[in-house]
């Protein structure tokens, strides 16, 4: 009998020791599998950051030409700017073919800018026209080592002559490279060399500002009353779950949808203006109100219900528990989704494509109601041009755009350890 018990003992103890075996290897592969997953997440960020940055960083700087042209046949003849301009270029670099070669090479340069300088230097006295000037979008592609010269001349975008220009001006050391001041600092263009991103900055900016000071004490205000006050019995409680339902069902919408509201609201019914900052700021503000009331919720429900309890116990009131208790326990965490709703609001394109703001501004707004765009819309933009300069500048505003959003979800990051320190003291 003693050695019956003895072998089922042994046999319960085999199986025993057969399952936690298999349990240790299921748990070996699941971290395995997880180990492989992280892997893989940061190789496909790293891959898309690295062409994104590849790309988009050569747009920061930008090539310029320094030319002296002479006075003297400038200013001869009765014929436009431009005209006298190109005369003045053809005799600097000895062309003598025609109209069409000539065109060539004022397509080197930033024909418009060249233009202007050329215009108010021709009437000075002066033997010599100093200009400086950018070169055009496809130069300035030939001297980053985007344009292959080896390539047969049907194959690329400038010519041999045009190419064989370009080394003159590198050999003779009139071409200089500079940082892309005009990225920051310039409205939309229609030439890449022109094209900056004040506008969408701007417009980025307004939106951002107006959508936070309506959505972030509304939405606070609305999870402060649906967590402390709002009714939990009766037809008033079923009215508070509904409503509670609905803001998470609005959190999961297609931000487009937003959009349609505010088209519908904004611009329809009220005749606000298309492409305006204080649209796109309330379309915004509609859109991050139910992430913050999220954030803001699930921050006061993470404060133990004992701390108000407590306050109520010596004779504290409601308002005084949840003000004075409850709700600084959980600031850091509202501010922090707050701030992260700002930063959804900063990245959404679709809301603002329904309202207009996908218009080709050129000025900078000085004001709400003047027209503008945003980073996302203006990217959107410039990425379905054609030359191959845009994806340059649309990758860079790529790069300002995380720039931007890695600042405020630092700010976040900031504000709520500096918030939990203060409260520890």
């Amino acid at each position: 009998m003693s050695g019956d018990r003895r072998q089922m003992a042994q046999l319960v103890s085999d199986e025993a020791m057969g399952r936690m075996k298999q349990r240790r290897a299921s748990e070996r592969r699941f971290r395995l599998y997880g180990r492989a997953c992280i892997l893989f997440s940061i190789l496909a960020l790293g891959w898309l950051l690295l062409s994104v940055f590849s790309t988009g960083i050569s747009a920061f700087s930008k090539h310029w030409v320094k030319l002296e042209l002479p006075a003297q046949t400038a200013q001869i003849g009765m014929e436009s700017n431009r005209q006298r301009l190109t005369r003045a270029l053809a005799e600097r670099f000895n062309v003598e073919g025609g109209a069409e070669q000539r065109g060539d090479l004022l397509a080197l340069f930033s024909a418009t800018v060249a233009t202007e300088q050329f215009r108010a230097q021709s009437e000075s006295p002066d033997d010599l026209i100093r200009l400086f000037v950018p070169v055009s979008s496809d130069a300035d592609q030939f001297f980053k080592g985007r344009i292959d010269a080896t390539t047969p001349e049907t194959q690329r975008i400038l010519t041999d002559q045009q190419i064989e220009w370009l080394r003159q001006m590198d050999e003779e050391g009139i071409i200089s490279r500079r940082f892309n001041a005009g990225l920051f600092s310039n409205a939309d263009s229609r030439s890449p060399e022109h094209a900056g991103l004040a506008t969408a900055i701007l417009g980025s900016v307004m939106i951002v500002l107006i959508s936070g000071v309506i959505a972030i004490p509304v939405g606070i205000g609305a999870a402060i009353y649906l967590d402390s006050f709002a009714p939990r019995t009766g037809w008033a409680g079923y009215l508070t779950r509904a409503l509670e339902v609905n803001i998470n069902n609005l959190a999961a919408v297609p931000a487009i949808v937003f959009g349609l509201l505010g088209l519908a609201i904004f611009i329809n019914l009220f005749g606000l203006a298309r492409s305006i900052p204080l649209v796109g700021g309330l379309v915004m503000a509609l859109r991050m109100f139910p992430t913050v009331v999220i954030a803001s919720r699930s921050a006061l429900q993470a404060v133990p219900d004992s701390l108000t309890d407590s306050a109520l116990s010596l004779g504290a009131s409601q308002i005084q528990a949840v003000f004075n208790h409850k709700v600084p326990m959980a600031t850091p965490s509202m501010l922090t989704g707050a701030i992260i709703g700002m930063a959804q609001a900063l990245g959404e394109t679709a809301p603002l494509l329904m309202i207009g703001m996908v218009a080709f501004v050129t000025t900078i707004p000085e004001s709400p109601m003047e027209p503008a765009t945003a980073l996302p819309v203006q990217i959107f933009l410039w990425s379905g041009s054609a030359e191959a300069a845009w994806a340059d500048v649309s990758s860079a505003a790529i790069i300002v755009l995380l720039l931007v959003l890695i600042m405020i979800n630092g700010l976040a990051v900031i504000v709520r350890e500096r918030l939990q320190r203060q409260r520890k003291i």
